[in-house]
């Protein structure tokens, strides 16, 4: 008995039959009686037992047809009340139907008040089921309550159908860790009014019921958390230090029932995201479809995502190329999960290696090249400049080469808005990048460009939210253990997109691009980082400059405020998306850009990191350093 009233078991529901069945049987009786005015002698004599054992032999039947039974009592909600309802009236009129049509004519045994009976039974039997289940839930509610143990006092926001379902799912869990005070909706026609016995009110009053209940959350769904009411009320939850969880929609629930471990505090990516994208398939389809396609840096943070939404359109192989075997081992792990029977091969090799590449495009002979594959953090390329010519540059080539070598459809080149005006030398080495794949598709002098079916597009984007390495990830592993939250400077912004969004915006781009294009994508409003580095304290349930310090570190080699996504003397034309646009861009002939690279290579060979520096700013005009030690370069380039 203890298991059944603490635990999560439930009585056999024959029993929960029996019970009913004898409820209804008694009410019938009672019908019976009032209706004879308890004349028990007469009642006895007459027909009684056959009207009595009719009736219960129809109620088994409906009963079990309608599966009143089989629900577990506790968690009887009012679509269980109106089954009750709906099986009482339909035993009623089926029960009427047949003593009319048979004990009437047949067996003469006519009752004056038997349409009186049948209804006052209704009436009764319905009552008292419902009774019985609104009883047993409210008596498991008081037990439950009655437990001991920390609760977690909370909020749910909205008041519509999902969030009241949300309630239902969080009162019976097994563990009970939650205590719900409420609802929170700007609705004008719900607030002040209770919904299952819980008030509804407005987002004004977070403040006041976080003194008065010692709330610790506020619980939302996940989905369109950029909603303004929501917004608000999550902002103001945050600045009255209450901890925001989220959970996702009812649809995703395991099984229909919602699991603890799907309650999580809500990330600074969450409240980052931006309107979803929605983009017409059918040009991405057309091109992935039935083609082999190979993605470099497939183990990366934009490489996986764009391998997982390449393999949703069906191609007939995709290659997953990566220098780094452990994240393509799990990546490989992830793509036999999630994409059983699609035929991929992965292929470990550093693009810097041509003898390597070569041998993977002659065994795969891929269509569509989507080239990921790059060192991306500033700093560490501030002070390794030959690995960034080697592999941004130098890679990026022999990759372009060999596509054009083996009759490659399209070569997309993921790029960056660090590229633009660069101040360091991974931006300047990504910018180089683009301008060699740019020449490939503009023949020059004596038209130089081998000759080529392959088409180049280059994709140029800011920040991703949660990359490997990205500041969030830093931020947050700098809260858990008490700050201080490092950050380098408090004008310093940036520009973020969710790493879905971005590859969506890249496969679009891949699909109507002809070649030769740079496509720019709106990043949206710029972020203050030293506001991002806030808000996460805040959703840490912490407060800034108390609970955990916001320090300022200084610029890092190369870094500036401020990124662009054209400089000043490009400018962009419209595409058929809002969100995609193209930037007109310098182009050089390419028997210029090959020989300034080869000899940018040759320089890089010779290890000397000033004079490499010193030809990628006579590659590229634009990049001037900044916090570098190559600043002394441009003062020189001035004076000269």
């Amino acid at each position: 008995m203890k298991n059944i009233i603490y635990g999560e078991r439930a009585l056999s529901k024959w029993l929960i039959f029996l019970i009913d069945q004898i409820i209804i049987s008694w009410a019938f009786a009672v019908s019976f009686f009032i209706v004879m005015q308890f004349e028990f002698n007469e009642i006895l004599r007459g027909s009684f037992f056959i009207y009595s054992g009719l009736y219960t032999l129809i109620a088994i039947c409906v009963f079990i047809r309608m599966r009143i039974h089989t629900g577990i009592i506790r968690y009887s909600n009012t679509e269980d009340i109106f089954r009750i309802f709906s099986s009482v009236l339909l035993l009623s009129i089926l029960y009427a139907v047949v003593v009319n049509a048979l004990i009437i004519p047949y067996f003469n045994l006519a009752i004056k008040q038997f349409p009186l009976v049948v209804v006052l039974n209704f009436f009764i039997s319905t009552s008292l089921l419902i009774m019985l289940r609104i009883g047993v839930k409210s008596f498991f509610g008081y037990i439950k309550n009655m437990q001991k143990g920390d609760k977690e006092v909370v909020l749910i926001y909205g008041s519509d159908s999902s969030s009241i379902l949300l309630k239902q799912a969080l009162e019976v869990k097994k563990q009970n860790r939650f205590e719900i005070i409420g609802f929170i909706d700007d609705d004008f026609d719900k607030v002040n009014k209770y919904i299952e016995q819980k008030k509804v009110y407005p987002t004004s009053s977070i403040e006041t019921l976080k003194k008065k209940f010692k709330i610790s959350s506020l619980v939302v769904m996940s989905n369109c958390l950029n909603v303004d009411g929501k917004k608000r009320a999550i902002e103001k939850c945050m600045e009255q230090g209450i901890v925001v969880q989220t959970v996702p929609p009812a649809d995703q629930w395991l099984y229909g029932k919602l699991q603890l471990n799907q309650i999580r505090n809500l990330r600074i990516e969450d409240l980052l995201q931006r309107e979803a994208i929605i983009l017409k398939k059918n040009n991405i389809l057309n091109e992935i479809t039935g083609k082999r396609v190979l993605i470099t840096g497939a183990a990366g943070s934009i490489g996986s995502e764009i391998v997982r939404q390449v393999l949703s359109y069906n191609p007939q192989q995709v290659i997953l190329c990566d220098q780094a075997e452990s994240p393509l081992h799990e990546l490989q792990l992830e793509v036999e999960d999630n994409f059983p029977g699609a035929k991929t091969a992965m292929y470990i090799a550093d693009i810097q290696n041509e003898r390597r590449v070569r041998a993977m495009f002659k065994h795969y002979k891929p269509q569509i090249v989507f080239h990921a594959a790059a060192y991306k953090h500033v700093p560490m390329m501030e002070n390794n400049p030959t690995e960034a010519i080697n592999t941004n540059v130098l890679g990026t080539k022999i990759l372009a080469d060999i596509s054009i070598e083996y009759k490659v459809d399209k070569f997309i080149m993921i790029s960056t808005d660090k590229a633009v005006n660069p101040t360091n030398v991974m931006g300047a080495s990504k910018r180089i990048a683009e301008i060699y794949i740019q020449s490939l598709n503009k023949p020059g002098k004596n038209n130089e460009v081998p000759t080529s079916q392959t088409r180049f597009i280059t994709t140029r984007f800011g920040n991703v939210l949660g990359s490997n390495g990205s500041v969030i990830s830093r931020f947050q592993s700098q809260i858990e253990k008490g700050g201080p939250v490092t950050v380098t400077h408090p004008e310093i912004t940036r520009y973020f997109m969710t790493i879905p969004e971005a590859v969506q915006l890249v496969m679009e781009a891949a699909a109507i691009g002809n070649g030769g294009e740079i496509f720019v994508f709106d990043m949206g409003t710029p972020v203050k980082i030293v506001d991002l580095a806030k808000n996460m304290i805040k959703l840490s349930g912490l407060i800034p400059d108390k609970d955990v310090e916001i320090v300022f570190s200084g610029l890092r080699p190369g870094e500036k405020l401020y990124e662009e996504l054209l400089n000043k003397e490009e400018h962009s034309i419209p595409t058929h998306h809002q969100k995609i646009k193209i930037s007109r861009v310098i182009t050089y002939p390419f028997h210029y850009v090959d020989q300034v690279i080869n000899e940018l290579v040759d320089l890089n060979d010779l290890g000397d990191d000033y004079e490499v520096v010193k030809k990628m700013k006579e590659i590229v005009p634009e990049f001037k350093s900044n916090n570098s030690v190559y600043e002394k370069l441009d003062i020189f380039n001035l004076i000269v």
